[in-house]
C-alpha cells in the first residue's frame, strides 16, 4: 500500500494545473464549475440551483483530496488516469483552516479574469469575489472521505454565517467514515454516486481497489438511514450499458433500501477523459432519462416525480414521506 501513500508528483501536478485546477496545500485544489462562470455571464445556473436552491455565483467545487480516489470509473470525465492513490499519509494531512484559506484565494484568483467580460453581472461578481462563498461543493476530483479531517472541515464550514450549504459527493467505498459523520459534522446534503445495479457490472464499471468494493457500497447506502441529514442517490445512467430493463428492479430495490429523500437519475455525460473509454452514443438524450425514470418510478412505491432538467439531462425524484423541503433554507 506504500505507493498509494506516495505524495503526488510534480508530473501530475502540472497536469491539474494545465486543466485550471487551483492547488492548495498537500492534497487539496479548487476549480471553478463553468456553470459558475454561467450564472456570472447570466446564462443560466446549474441544476442544484434550480432543484435545490443553491448560489450558483457563489459556489465553491473544491476537493481535500483531489488525485486520490478508490475507483477508476469508465464513466468519470474527471482524470481517473491520473489517481493512484488512495491515502494520505498522516504526516502530510493538511488541518482544515488552512485547507478553506486557501480554496478561497485560489479560486478569486481564477474567477478574477471572468470580471472583465462584457456580459458579466458586475454585482454578483463582486459579491463572489469579495463574500465567503455560501456554497461548498465538496467533490471535484477525488474522493473526500479519503481526507482524514473531512467531519473537521464540514464542521468548520458550517460554523460560517455566510455558508448556506455544503454539499459532499462521495463514492460510498469508506462506509466508516460516513457512519462517523454525526451532528456538526454532517454536510447539508450528502450526495452517494450509483451506476451499477449489481456487483459484476459495478465491478466492470467502477473497478475499485477494493475486492469487497460493492460490499463497502451497500453498507454506505444502508447508512444513509441514520445520519440525519439531507440524503441523495445520484444514479449515472449510461445508455447502452447499465440501461437495461433487466437491471430496473435491482436498482429498485437498492434505492428503497437507501430511504434516500432524493434521487438524481443522470446521464452520463460525454466529456473529458471518459471520452477515452465511452463513446458519444452512450450519452442518453433528456426525454429517454425521463421516460427511464418513469419506469423506475413504477417499481419505487416510495418515490414520485419531482422536477426535471432538460439542459443537465436529469430527473430528481423526492421520497413522498420525506420531511425535508426540496429547497435549502439554511445550512
Amino acid at each position: 500500500m506504500s505507493w498509494r501513500r506516495a505524495k503526488i508528483d510534480e508530473k501530475t501536478l502540472l497536469r491539474y494545473k494545465k486543466a485550471q485546477y487551483g492547488i492548495v496545500g498537500k492534497h487539496s485544489a479548487v476549480q471553478i464549475c463553468s456553470w459558475t462562470k454561467k450564472a456570472l455571464r447570466r446564462k443560466g445556473v446549474c441544476y442544484k440551483q434550480k432543484f435545490y436552491g443553491i448560489d450558483c455565483y457563489r459556489c465553491t467545487q473544491m476537493s481535500p483530496a483531489f488525485a486520490r480516489c478508490q475507483e477508476s470509473c469508465v464513466h468519470c470525465w474527471r482524470p481517473a488516469e491520473w489517481m493512484k492513490k488512495i491515502k494520505i499519509d498522516e504526516n502530510d494531512v493538511d488541518e482544515p483552516a488552512l485547507i478553506i484559506d486557501g480554496i478561497i484565494k485560489e479560486r478569486k484568483k481564477l474567477l478574477c479574469g471572468i470580471g472583465g467580460a462584457k456580459d458579466v453581472d458586475k454585482e454578483k461578481f463582486l459579491e463572489s469575489m469579495k463574500g465567503f462563498p455560501s456554497h461548498w461543493a465538496i467533490s471535484l476530483s477525488g474522493e473526500p472521505t479519503i481526507y482524514p479531517k473531512i467531519g473537521e472541515l464540514i464542521e468548520l464550514l458550517r460554523k460560517n454565517k455566510e455558508v448556506r450549504s455544503v454539499f459532499l459527493v462521495t463514492n460510498g467505498q469508506e462506509p466508516d467514515v460516513l457512519k462517523g459523520l454525526k451532528a456538526k459534522k454532517l454536510p447539508t446534503q450528502l450526495y452517494l454516486s450509483i451506476s451499477a445495479p449489481n456487483e459484476k457490472l459495478f465491478k466492470e464499471l467502477n473497478r475499485s481497489v477494493y475486492p469487497d468494493g460493492w460490499k463497502r457500497l451497500q453498507e454506505s447506502i444502508r447508512a444513509l438511514r441514520s445520519l440525519g441529514c439531507r440524503t441523495v442517490i445520484r444514479l449515472t445512467l449510461i445508455r447502452g450499458v447499465n440501461d437495461m430493463s433487466e437491471h430496473l428492479p435491482e436498482y429498485a430495490a437498492i434505492l428503497e433500501t437507501s430511504k434516500a429523500d432524493f434521487i438524481e437519475i443522470k446521464s452520463y455525460m460525454y466529456l473529458g477523459l471518459s471520452r477515452n473509454r465511452l463513446k458519444k452514443e452512450n450519452m442518453a438524450p433528456h426525454f429517454y432519462i425521463r421516460q427511464w425514470a418513469e419506469r423506475l418510478l413504477s417499481l419505487l412505491p416510495s418515490y414520485r416525480f419531482e422536477n426535471e432538467d432538460e439542459t443537465s439531462r436529469i430527473v430528481l425524484l423526492k421520497r413522498k414521506d420525506s420531511k425535508i423541503d426540496t429547497l435549502i433554507r439554511s445550512s
